[in-house]
């Protein structure tokens, strides 16, 4: 009997630059990607992309951390979505780097902690310690820098989902990202939480923003890669099967 395409791979993980994509013809993306794989037509698949400024609710959203309601987020450009991931609101938007693995999942909390594992070594490659904090409870997952004597700032934020073994959406990294729009929000469910970016965090005054967003990304993709043991095969969106979306930046594949 012939292999399928994701035995025939099983040693590698697909990665995929799709630029930015508007939030919702992203999630359209994901579930696709996820039929793909549970059907055995595609192995674990990475997606890396951005997203225009947007809120989305998870399964843990309580009532009240939209505070300024939603007419606020929209009439300054925001959407909101509320989604089926673990953990509470968050924000995403241009110069953050979003990854979404779509990889078959036996044990969630080992995968998240192997998320987190990878976002840590990807911030070290930048010189920016950092860390996880299981041991803190569900509202902490993520990756966190170092307390510094003023608390602990968040870098990094995760949330997953699991239909039929696969995996969807991911993490989320604060790369040189406008950060206001955290504080308008009850952000990851922390009415205390701060927010920060590797830019705060290591600035450069020098740094052309679009050059060290994709050296950063290249970080990620291997951190992740190498924490799942995998080899990396970089791959089109066209050899997922799927399409480019109408606003990807097509250079995006060769940055």
């Amino acid at each position: 009997m012939a292999m399928d395409t994701g035995e025939r791979h099983a040693n590698e993980l697909w990665v995929c630059h799709l630029g930015v994509v508007p939030y919702g013809e992203a999630l359209d993306l994901q579930h696709r990607v996820r039929a793909r794989r549970q059907a055995g037509e595609l192995p674990d698949t990475l997606l890396l992309l951005e997203h225009p400024p947007t809120y989305t609710r998870g399964r843990r959203t309580g009532p009240g951390e939209l505070a300024l309601g939603e007419a606020f987020y929209r009439e300054r450009g925001i959407e909101v979505f509320d989604v089926d991931r673990g953990g509470r609101v968050t924000y995403h938007g241009p110069g953050q780097l979003v990854g979404y693995p779509i990889m078959g999942v036996e044990d969630v909390h080992r995968f998240v902690r192997t998320m987190e594992i990878a976002l840590v070594d990807a911030l070290a490659a930048e010189l920016l310690v950092a860390h996880a904090r299981p041991q803190d409870g569900p509202d902490y997952t993520g990756v966190w820098v170092q307390d510094d004597g003023e608390g602990q700032r968040k870098v990094a934020s995760i949330g997953v989902h699991v239909q039929r073994g696969v995996s969807t959406h991911g993490f989320a990294v604060n790369v040189h990202n406008d950060l206001e729009p955290f504080t308008w929000v009850v952000a990851c469910g922390l009415p205390d939480v701060t927010m920060t970016s590797l830019e705060r965090e290591q600035p450069d005054a020098d740094a052309d923003c679009a050059a060290r967003m994709r050296c950063f990304r290249r970080r990620v993709a291997d951190s992740f890669v190498r924490a799942h043991g995998r080899r990396q095969r970089l791959v089109t969106p066209e050899r997922l099967g799927i399409d480019v979306p109408s606003v990807t930046a097509r250079g995006a594949l060769a940055r």
